[in-house]
């Protein structure tokens, strides 16, 4: 049974994801370089350490939640990082959106220092990192999954808690579940503008969509912060979409499969990332059709 955890990355989304750890009465050290996110981690009852290897110390299972995987690979496997820390028996999990070629060395060392590793990234909204409901997609060992279970459990939906194959099958279908989303979210501007440009009013041709078919989850719901606030969603910005979607290619070249749809998608939000900075919202994609067609995408008040 794990007791003592270390958390390393406190953003928008490690950052509840690590309170609700400590929450639930797991004894948790923390670091990031941001002292405020520190601090707020200690607010909500862990540990402040002052480095990776301070955090990993002692301690039986490592979670890592980090931007992307050069920051994954120097936490994990550089001269002060925390897989060189961590004892035999330990568990490390790293929870980010990152690569299978730099979770794979990650596997290496740690087969090394004879630790487990899981690669177990999330999918959910900050609000729903607060809320203890994430989705997990693990890969790895499934000794390794059950005994990483009451970990996930704090921070995740129980329902929506997967293990989803070996080593890289979370990272891979992390990506793919990003990558479907951000194809839906280029297919519902074109789709919306088109219409809206046409003459329908967007009430009406949203109703209408949703109810037919064609409805998917991101039509029916997640594009509604644009229709009815102009929010394009910038607490995941541009950058990290980019990222995401680079990795999703890149993948793609590495087994062999040809995606063209995959390619214009990236093309379309880095085309977004240049219009609106690498802040801009992960929706905007939809903005850039809007300022295409002269027109904003709103419900009105009864819609």
């Amino acid at each position: 049974m794990i007791g003592r955890v270390g958390f390393i990355g406190l953003g928008h989304m490690g950052g509840p994801m690590c309170a609700n750890l400590a929450r639930a009465g797991f004894d948790v050290s923390a670091y990031d370089l941001d002292p405020d996110a520190l601090a707020r981690a200690a607010d909500a009852g862990a540990r402040p350490a002052a480095s990776v290897r301070e955090c990993a110390r002692g301690i039986e299972a490592l979670i890592t939640m980090l931007p992307a995987p050069p920051q994954v690979e120097s936490v994990l496997l550089g001269d002060d990082g925390a897989i060189s820390e961590l004892e035999p028996g330990a568990l490390s999990i790293d929870m980010s959106t990152s690569s299978w070629a730099v979770g794979q060395r990650v596997v290496d060392a740690a087969v090394q220092r004879r630790l487990e590793v899981l690669d177990a990234p999330v999918a959910g909204h900050p609000r729903r990192a607060q809320e203890g409901a994430l989705g997990i997609y693990a890969g790895g060992r499934e000794v390794a999954f059950e005994r990483a279970r009451p970990l996930f459990e704090a921070m995740g939906d129980p329902g929506r808690i997967f293990h989803v194959g070996p080593h890289g099958a979370g990272y891979t279908v992390k990506l793919m579940l990003n990558l479907l989303w951000f194809i839906q979210s280029v297919a519902t501007g074109e789709v919306l503008t088109v219409g809206a440009r046409a003459g329908v009013p967007i009430e009406k041709l949203h109703a209408a969509l949703v109810a037919s078919p064609a409805n998917t989850n991101f039509l029916e719901h997640d594009v509604r912060a644009v229709l009815d606030e102009g929010d394009y969603d910038e607490v995941f910005p541009l950058r990290l979409v980019t990222k995401d979607l680079g990795l999703a290619v890149d993948l793609a070249r590495d087994v062999g499969v040809p995606v063209e749809l995959t390619a214009l998608v990236e093309q379309v939000h880095r085309r977004a990332r240049a219009a609106y900075g690498d802040a801009g919202g992960q929706i905007s994609a939809i903005r850039l059709y809007e300022d295409l067609a002269g027109l904003k995408l709103r419900l009105g008040p009864a819609a």
